[in-house]
């Protein structure tokens, strides 16, 4: 399965001045690999970096990138001791410069202590309550979806804002209250600007705008685009929120932003919920709903016409439990094991999110000997070898075992994804849906590549599919 990864960053500067290899209950430091004068490095090579400077210095050691140093931990056990048997102390999230610039310590992602517990604590009670027709609501989606790919005719398209666009609309519904058209010219500008935001990020220019934020932010460069694309989603869910507080009703449910708004009139001085916590939240929920769960259905289709014999497979498990007449439900997953163990082995070898979202301690700790002081955190990511899902079939039933929980929900502990059971269930009735009514090919003389970009997200590079008519 290959080791897992922890990273543990330093944003304190005296710290680093101080001298830490000679304290001999901090982990050695790599001076050489990841500095000021390299650090694309880390940038392009991520954690494929990581897990090679462990051959060299064991499973727990530190680098520095300009301003920030931050500990590597490899190894299962130890990464589950940091985020399972130490997640009350692993709770925090760090102040990354760019992360802090664009949600300015509000909403779910970027939020700390009370303000953090209390978003969250809304978050999950309220999608809960609204999941009470989601699965009808990616069944009606799903459909959209096979109508526009259907549209192709079985000619190479490049499948990424088709698949963006249903499961954001799913999102959408959840947070607005409403779908958008496939071909509104708005809801794709919005979904580009999110993807380049997500890029740029992650890219070159975005880390060291995050190393070196004080020289940063009096320059010019491509990192600028990405607060000009946030203003733009902002400008764009403010304006949501604005027409949900003329429109809300009292005595209806609604949709995510009505019961915030509903929770922002009981007048709670004492409480966080304003409209600045409910713009960021809303916009954090836009943004891990749709590109996390897209990704790796994109990944899933790129697998399976990369690996027909796996795909037939599959085909040949949703014939015999679905059948051609109705729509996939959730209900089907239990009858569909070798389906599920594909899309186990589709989430540990797209590994959608291979450093995760960092995190910080919320007070001095201790792993594996070692002296940690506050800090915060990359969660753990896994070298896969090769697309094997027969590797999961045994486990599947047992879903429960700490590997398989760990290897395809790889954040747990009390940062894990609110919507994550939401995004399992998009991602088997998507998958399920495509497949049953679709043979995914190259393209004729074109060869399939795993190429990826590693920003936010690990996603594969443009690529062209033939979605042939099964019937």
């Amino acid at each position: 399965m290959g080791p897992a990864c922890l990273g543990l960053a330093f944003s304190k500067v005296p710290l680093l001045q101080a001298g830490l290899n000679s304290n001999s209950d901090f982990p050695v430091q790599d001076l050489g690999l990841v500095s000021v004068e390299n650090p694309h490095l880390l940038v392009l090579r991520g954690q494929w970096t990581f897990f090679q400077l462990t051959g060299r210095y064991g499973n727990i050691f530190s680098m520095q990138f300009g301003s920030l140093t931050f500990v590597v931990v490899n190894g299962y056990q130890m990464v589950r001791e940091a985020l399972v048997h130490q997640a009350e102390i692993f709770a925090d999230r760090p102040n990354i410069p760019l992360l802090q610039e664009i949600f300015r310590g509000f909403g779910l992602i970027s939020s700390n202590g009370h303000i953090w517990r209390q978003q969250r604590k809304f978050a999950l009670a309220t999608l809960k309550s609204l999941a009470v027709n989601f699965e009808e609501k990616v069944q009606e989606e799903s459909r959209y979806l096979v109508e526009t790919i259907e549209e192709e005719k079985g000619q190479p398209f490049d499948p990424h804002y088709k698949i963006n666009s249903a499961v954001s609309n799913i999102i959408c519904s959840i947070t607005f209250g409403s779908r958008f058209d496939y071909h509104d010219n708005r809801f794709q500008e919005l979904l580009h600007s999110l993807a380049e935001t997500l890029l740029l990020i992650g890219s070159f220019w975005g880390q060291l705008y995050n190393a070196f934020p004080l020289i940063m932010r009096w320059l010019p460069g491509p990192f600028r685009k990405i607060f000009r694309h946030w203003e733009k989603l902002r400008y764009f869910v403010k304006g949501v929120i604005a027409k949900h507080k003329e429109d809300l009703d009292q005595s209806e449910a609604g949709d995510y932003i009505d019961c915030y708004l509903k929770e922002i009139e009981k007048g709670d001085t004492s409480s966080y919920f304003h409209e600045e916590n409910l713009l960021c939240s809303t916009l954090d929920l836009f943004l891990t709903g749709t590109e996390t769960t897209a990704t790796a259905i994109r990944w899933a289709l790129l697998y399976m016409a990369a690996y027909p014999h796996i795909q037939e497979r599959v085909q040949q498990e949703i014939d015999a439990v679905v059948g051609q007449c109705r729509q996939p439900s959730l209900a089907d997953k239990e009858e569909m094991p070798y389906t599920s163990a594909v899309l186990s082995e589709v989430l540990r070898m797209g590994n959608v999110v291979p450093l995760g979202v960092p995190r910080m301690a919320t007070s001095d700790t201790t792993l594996a000997g070692f002296h940690l002081p506050k800090v915060p955190f990359i969660p753990p990511a896994f070298i896969p070898p090769t697309f094997i899902p027969a590797v999961f079939v045994p486990l599947v039933a047992g879903a429960r075992s700490g590997l398989f929980r760990v290897i395809c929900a790889p954040f747990p502990g009390k940062r894990a994804c609110p919507g994550e059971q939401l995004a399992r269930t998009e991602l088997f009735i998507f998958f399920v849906a495509l497949l049953q009514k679709f043979t995914f090919q190259a393209p004729a003389a074109a060869a399939l590549s795993f190429a990826f970009t590693l920003s936010l997200t690990r996603c594969p590079k443009p690529f062209q599919l033939c979605a042939v008519p099964r019937h």
